[in-house]
């Protein structure tokens, strides 16, 4: 991938984007700043900032690249199947609003706890930790793969520069640096994109149409994919803290309006990007790849425009992940005091796990959003049941549900990385995205059953 990217002028923009960066970055004191994200007068983040916030945390660079790479393979269907999990912004715009207005909640963690005991806040925690760890292993994956091979010199020396400069500006400012950083982000990611689009528009052998017909056939797998991201658009959300967090931040109105802003901007973002996917997929030739394709079609600063939207994606995503790690460790789990001092070295553990999953673990980008949202089905029943029906579950059925889920996660993982082959020695399906569909719907039939049973009506107490 490395030798279709002019990498001293992707190295020159980002130590450019890196000393914008620190140079509108606050440091915070406060741990109201630090956590809450208010600024040095106390008052929490407007509407923009905070839709703005989201889209550039929810567009990492791992989305970047999935959704053109589903283009590159399966046309409409892949990106359209992609484009569904932003989908995810009004869903968890619904569930911030009954958890907080409804239910009263100021976290997910305390209103679990309160209606599903320990087992609740404690399985929710590391669900979320695991979330956290992966984003930041999927995003320096990308800027790995973008310098060099895999375990090269150049691959570790990028990944190292990119977390120790994202790790340095979060520590000093927390949520309120994020926040703050992440507009002018947003600003040079969609500056990114518009350029490549613009590209795209003028090339000779650009055609709408045809973008719109490649690969409709209707056993298309990207077909299957879009049918799993609609079943795992309800509880996808709940599971993202990065998320989650913004949807504490600020009043009622100003909420409501920033996750409906950010499902608009961020599902047309992708969208456009996942047009570049299906265009290279088109003209592809040979044993080409997506980057290489691009390249040949049009030309070098293309490929450099590409990888600068990956850098900034990875370092507006990393800046809220150690942001919302801090929360995670000292606010939600109270691993320690309400301290800034605490919130840094939560951000440092963090950072340091990501870096050793980028060592040991997986190169499939998808892999992590398939496992992650497999996982996240056992919260389904918990949202319909009892955020949205306001009914009790029996703590056996949820117990068996998380089991349930996070077995079906792990036996996906094992099959997509080809240790084992029961699902298609059982079913007889041989596509990974059929294999995940069955898992899915087994795991949310078996949750949404078993919940729905051993769940009754909230008892009013005087």
């Amino acid at each position: 991938m490395t030798e279709h990217i002019p990498l001293p002028a992707l190295t020159a923009l980002l130590f450019g984007l890196a000393a914008l960066t620190f140079a509108i970055a606050p440091r915070v004191r406060s741990p109201e700043g630090f956590f809450a994200g208010h600024d040095h007068a106390g008052r929490p983040p407007g509407i923009w900032t905070l839709a703005l916030s989201q889209v550039t945390t929810w567009i990492f660079a791992r989305s970047l690249m999935n959704a053109a790479i589903l283009g590159y393979l399966f046309g409409l269907a892949g990106v359209l199947a992609y484009t569904a999990y932003y989908g995810s912004f009004l869903t968890g715009a619904w569930i911030v609003d009954r958890l907080r207005f409804r239910h009263g909640a100021h976290n997910i963690q305390g209103f679990l706890r309160q209606r599903l005991g320990q087992a609740g806040s404690v399985s929710y925690n590391l669900l979320v930790s695991l979330r956290l760890l992966t984003e930041v292993f999927a995003n320096l994956l990308v800027v790995g793969i973008l310098f060099g091979a895999a375990g090269g010199g150049a691959w570790m020396l990028a990944i190292a520069l990119v977390t120790g400069l994202t790790l340095a500006y979060s520590m000093a400012g927390g949520l309120h640096a994020a926040l703050r950083t992440d507009v002018l982000q947003f600003a040079l990611l969609a500056a990114a994109i518009a350029g490549l689009l613009w590209m795209l528009g003028w090339h000779p052998q650009f055609a709408p149409l045809e973008l719109a017909s490649f690969e409709w056939a209707l056993d298309n797998p990207g077909w299957l994919l879009l049918i799993v991201a609609l079943l795992q658009v309800l509880s996808y959300p709940m599971h993202d803290p990065v998320m989650m967090d913004r949807g504490f931040l600020a009043d009622r109105r100003t909420t409501r309006r920033s996750f409906l802003h950010a499902f608009w901007i961020s599902a047309t973002l992708i969208l456009a990007f996942g047009l570049l996917g299906i265009f290279a997929g088109i003209h592809r030739e040979g044993g080409e790849e997506l980057l290489e394709t691009l390249t040949r079609l049009l030309g070098p600063a293309a490929a450099l425009m590409l990888g600068v939207a990956l850098v900034i994606s990875a370092a507006s995503t990393l800046d809220s992940t150690f942001s919302s790690a801090a929360k995670l460790a000292v606010v939600d789990m109270g691993l320690g005091q309400r301290s800034t001092r605490n919130g840094r070295l939560a951000m440092l553990l963090f950072a340091l796990g990501g870096l050793v999953l980028v060592l040991f673990g997986t190169d499939d980008l998808f892999a992590a959003v398939a496992v992650s949202g497999t996982a996240s089905l056992f919260l389904t029943p918990v949202i319909v049941y009892v955020i949205g029906l306001n009914r009790d579950i029996a703590p056996r059925a949820y117990l068996g549900n998380v089991i349930v889920a996070l077995g079906g996660a792990t036996l996906y993982f094992l099959e997509d990385s080809d240790y084992l082959g029961w699902i298609g020695a059982i079913s007889g399906l041989e596509h990974s995205y059929a294999k995940l569909l069955l898992v899915t719907l087994c795991v949310l039939g078996w949750g949404m059953l078993t919940c729905g049973i051993g769940s009754r009506r909230r008892r009013v107490t005087a």
